[in-house]
């Protein structure tokens, strides 16, 4: 004669091996709320103090060692994503992984080409291909950065600042 069946399935999950280590124990823990709450007052304060250091920099005008303010403003010094460094101050993610801080390539197709300007919006290097001129200010831009209008008789490009 076999052997009859378990009538009580649902008490069958507690023979699984399960892994308790230290991180579900801080996250789901008795305390776990709590120490979130930490973790994320702690990442706040860092991230503030970081920008603080960076803008009264700015301010103040003692970015020598970085590249000098362009003419626009200082918004391309806080561009991209910043990562935060092992003495709690905030560092550029390019700097940080050691990567070049100019792509080699355009902005747009990404082809290596001998030949880019600059885009007069966003600073970005684009190929002649990928570059156009504005009909309204005649700077040049990069396909990204224009909006081509096509309400009137003709075809218009204009760049972000025009179309506002």
């Amino acid at each position: 004669m076999p052997k009859r069946a378990c009538p009580f399935p649902e008490t069958f999950s507690s023979q699984y091996k399960i892994h308790v280590g230290q991180q579900q124990i801080n996250n789901y823990g008795v305390f776990g709320h709590k120490y979130r709450q930490e973790i994320y007052e702690k990442t706040k304060v860092l991230l503030f103090s970081g920008a603080k250091t960076v803008m009264s920099k700015i301010w103040t005008g003692e970015e020598k060692d970085a590249e000098p303010l362009p003419a626009a403003g200082s918004q391309s010094l806080l561009r991209g994503q910043t990562l935060i460094g092992q003495d709690g101050r905030l560092t550029g993610a390019r700097a940080a992984r050691g990567t070049p801080a100019a792509p080699s390539g355009c902005c747009v197709c990404q082809k290596k080409q001998a030949s880019r300007t600059a885009c007069s919006q966003c600073d970005r290097q684009a190929c002649s291909s990928c570059t156009r001129q504005c009909s309204s200010c005649s700077t040049l831009c990069c396909s990204v950065c224009t909006i081509t209008d096509y309400s009137g008789p003709y075809d218009e490009v204009l760049c972000c600042g025009c179309a506002t």
